[in-house]
């Protein structure tokens, strides 16, 4: 990879970061905070997908299992010990312990079998596991999920300044980008409140867990990851346990994407089957780690943020363009019907699959 390709990337990842780190100043709404959210916790659990999928060549559908078990561990702690952080601590604690156990579990007994048997063990295992928190509704809540109250330090009810913190203004500086809108422009006021903390809670332990990950991947036993992948019978043949170390990558995924759950749980302050258990959200975490490039930490960083950028503002767009072109070219805005979103997505997913076989991060790699 050339210094210049490096810097790329780098800028790249660096670019959303940062808009990440100011999204509440940036981008005005309640709406750009929640996708922002997202956006921090689906990228903590790509990244740890990738782990398995893109380090350690290990297909599952389970991965989904173990962040419902992070929210539920969360929205249990807060009904039944209260809503105050040491609880909700111990929550998260005790959702990424059982599903660390559950993975190693799993892996125990299923990773000595072919990838495909695997993929349908895990499979099933999820399935039962989401019929059964549904089946136990006193527990769970049910289909209809737990609403349950966080500390009140995170909760928007919570004011920290009784004036709003207001960002750059926009008359100071250059170009007609940070003028308009309903609330100044690009740089908007914000209320210093709960809710403000619990984004910038989201976002740090994003951080932290994305450079846990990635210093994971740069260790030896990242090397002995990819060396697996590639070939494990060389690797079993120079003296590596190939199942232990398996089992260990499905343990640490499993733990990351629990917390990754209890974050969710934590800004959402609601569960559910369909939430947090639902197979098409395994759909999407494949779609990202697609889009973004397995192998790669960036990649799921780049992944996530513009699969859920496309999901939540492509209808938006659509009806822009289709009132665009209404007039001139009646027949296109037939196809730019908001309602087609999710065909246009697949069409997007397609391009990108062909344009970028190894993924944007991939690309920006290699150089080609």
């Amino acid at each position: 990879m050339t210094a210049r390709r490096s810097w790329l990337l780098a800028a790249v990842v660096a670019a959303i970061l940062a808009a990440l780190a100011a999204a509440p100043f940036l981008f005005p709404g309640v709406r750009a905070m929640d996708t922002a959210a997202r956006i921090c916790v689906f990228i903590v659990l790509a990244a740890s997908y990738d782990l398995l999928l893109g380090y350690a060549g290990i297909v599952s559908f389970a991965h989904v299992m173990f962040f419902g078990m992070g929210a539920y561990g969360v929205a249990l702690a807060s009904t039944h010990l209260g809503r105050e952080a040491p609880g909700l601590v111990l929550g998260a604690g005790a959702g990424m312990a059982v599903a660390v156990v559950l993975a190693a579990l799993i892996g125990l007994f299923s990773l000595r079998v072919r990838a495909i048997f695997f993929a349908m063990i895990t499979l099933a295992v999820a399935s039962a596991v989401a019929v059964l928190v549904s089946q136990l509704s006193g527990l769970t809540g049910g289909e209809d999920g737990l609403s349950f109250q966080i500390p009140r330090a995170l909760s928007p009810a919570a004011k920290y300044l009784s004036e709003p913190l207001t960002g750059i203004d926009p008359a100071a500086l250059p170009g007609a980008i940070f003028g308009g809108g309903e609330t100044g422009g690009l740089f908007t006021e914000v209320k210093a409140n709960g809710k403000l903390a619990a984004y910038y809670l989201v976002f740090a332990s994003m951080l932290v867990l994305l450079a846990l990950m990635r210093r994971l991947t740069v260790s030896p036993f990242g090397s002995v990851l990819m060396a697996i992948r590639e070939n494990e019978f060389r690797a079993e043949a120079i003296g590596y346990r190939v199942v232990r170390y398996r089992i260990a990558v499905t343990c640490i995924s499993a733990g990351i994407a629990a917390l990754a759950g209890a974050l969710y749980a934590v800004w959402l302050r609601y569960v559910g089957p369909d939430t947090v258990l639902g197979f098409p959200i395994m759909v999407d975490l494949l779609l990202m780690v697609v889009i973004g490039g397995m192998g790669t930490i960036w990649g799921a960083v780049i992944g996530v943020t513009l699969f859920m950028l496309a999901r939540g503002y492509l209808q938006d767009l659509m009806a822009a363009a289709q009132g665009a072109v209404a007039a001139d070219l009646p027949a296109l805005a037939v196809f730019l019907e908001p309602d087609r979103w999710l065909m246009w997505l697949g069409i997007l997913f397609i391009l990108s699959v062909y344009f970028f076989p190894s993924g944007i991060a991939g690309r920006l790699k290699a150089g080609r």
